[in-house]
Parts: C-alpha cells; structure tokens; sequence
C-alpha cells in the first residue's frame, strides 16, 4: 500500500516538473507576412515586414530580431536593425507577437525571381542566435526606350519621333512630352498619348514643330507591369540636314515642274492653232 502512494506522489511530481519544463519551453516562429511592393525592382526599395509569434510567454525573457545586410539588399545608415522586446510584457488588448518592418533597398544587379534574405533571432535562455530564411521575389518591370528622329517635313511643320521598347517588360499607357525649351517650339499639344507597347515593340509619335538643330528633352511616362507609373527623361538628337533635298521632296517639285511645263506646251499649241485659224481667215476674206 505505502509502495502505491509513493509511486502515485512521484508520478504526480513528475507530471508537474513536466507542465513546468513544457511551460518554460520558448518556442518563436517569425514569418515574413509583407513585401511591398511586389515584385520588388533592382535598384528601389521595398519594404519588407516580418511576424515574431511566441512572445507572450514570459519565459522567452528578452528577445531580440534583427534582418541581416547581406545581397542582394541593403539598409540605411540611420535604421534601425535590431528589435528587442521583453516577452510576457503586453496588455490583453494588444496583439501578442511582434512585428518588425523594414525599408531595404535592392542590390541592382539582383537577380530574376526569388532572392533569399535571412535574419537571425534569440532570447534569454537561448545561448547562440538562430537564423532563417526567406524569399525576397525580384523581377525588372522597369522600360527602357531607344528614341529617334523618324521624320520632319518642312512643308507641314510635323516632326515624328520613332520610340523602340528594348526591355523585356511590356509596358501601358506611353505618353511622349516635349517640355519647353530653346531648341523646339511646338504648335498645339505638348504631349502625345501613344498607348500600349510590347517589349522590343516600336511605335511613332507626331508632333506639330519647329525644331532647331541639336538636342531634343523628351519626358517619357509609362505604367509598368506592377501598375506603378513611372516617368524618365530622354534626350534626342536632331540634325536637320538629314530631312532635306530627300526624294520624296524631289518628286514633288518634279511633278510640278512637269504640270507646269504641261500648261505651257498645252497654251503654246492653243496659241499656234489659234493664230493659224486666223491666218486662214484673213486669207479666205482676200479672195
């Protein structure tokens, strides 16, 4: 009998050490739950937030988070890396994890798809950091254009820009816009409103103008992939000797140098036959 109570009183100290190791165990989960914007863009900055999940149990003690700077992101200077928090500390209308963003900016030669980030975390009992990772998806939706000087004829004043998509995203919405400047002077609307173009697409532009010779600012607007709007600024070149004497110009002054030269024939045989016919009838009264 007193063997069957101490075993029942072990047993029972022993299912209470276990509660207690069990309710001493700090078990954190941190999870990336935002990536704005997405996909992120070589070059631009991204904000990224994370989730720490475990916080609430007191015996995790003091917890510390931090993103590690390593490719294919970088943080600035003046930001704050490290987050820490003492758990067990929160009001029950507060949520109880904790959650760490970050403004990062993308190396630019990041590559295509998804980029691994990592980031390392520890609390109080714990003797080492423990690290993992997450993905950090990159994609260029970012245009680029190849712009030229198709065509200006004199006569109607219009000059056309030819713009070539040599990225490899198709793009929405282009617009051309010649700003104010010394060297074009535009009749009627500054901005064209082209459409749509595919990458390693072209399309043309016309403009009513008077450009002068040199260098032409184009502002380019776009909305990309990601349905962000984005503005650049190109420069042309345009030389005008290269719009002048062309054959299509030559060909129409051929033509009205022939048409001209055909009323003369035409009014040079009415004359004659008119002043022969009078000629016969001067003849015919004599006789």
């Amino acid at each position: 009998m007193k063997k069957g109570v101490l075993f029942g009183i072990a047993f029972t100290i022993l299912l209470i050490n276990l509660s207690i190791i069990n309710a001493a165990v700090c078990n954190l989960d941190v999870s990336l739950i935002n990536q704005d914007p997405y996909p992120a863009i070589p070059g631009d900055y991204v904000k990224v937030v994370f989730q720490i999940n475990g916080i609430s149990n007191p015996e995790c003690g003091q917890v510390k988070f931090e993103l590690l700077e390593k490719y294919p992101i970088k943080l600035d200077p003046n930001q704050s890396v490290e987050y820490i928090i003492n758990s067990g500390v929160y009001k029950s209308d507060y949520n109880s994890f904790l959650l760490a963003p970050y403004k990062i900016r993308v190396d630019e030669n990041a590559l295509q798809g998804d980029n691994p980030i990592e980031v390392q975390y520890k609390y109080s009992s714990n003797a080492g950091y423990e690290t993992k990772q997450f993905n950090l998806h990159v994609e260029d939706s970012r245009a680029d254009f190849e712009i030229y000087v198709k065509n200006y004829d004199t006569a109607t004043q219009e000059i056309t820009f030819e713009i070539l998509n040599i990225a490899d995203s198709d793009i929405e919405a282009l617009t051309i816009e010649i700003p104010k400047q010394n060297n074009i002077e535009v009749k009627g609307s500054k901005i064209n409103i082209v459409g749509d173009l595919d990458s390693n697409e072209y399309t043309t532009a016309d403009f009513e103008a008077i450009p002068k010779a040199g260098e032409i600012n184009l502002k380019v607007s776009y909305t990309d992939s990601t349905g962000e709007r984005r503005t650049m600024e190109k420069v042309v070149y345009f030389e005008p000797e290269y719009f002048q004497g062309r054959a299509s110009e030559q060909t129409g002054t051929s033509i009205w140098t022939k048409l001209i030269i055909l009323i003369l024939v035409i009014g040079a045989v009415y004359y004659y036959h008119r002043r022969k016919k009078k000629k016969r009838e001067e003849h015919h009264k004599h006789h």
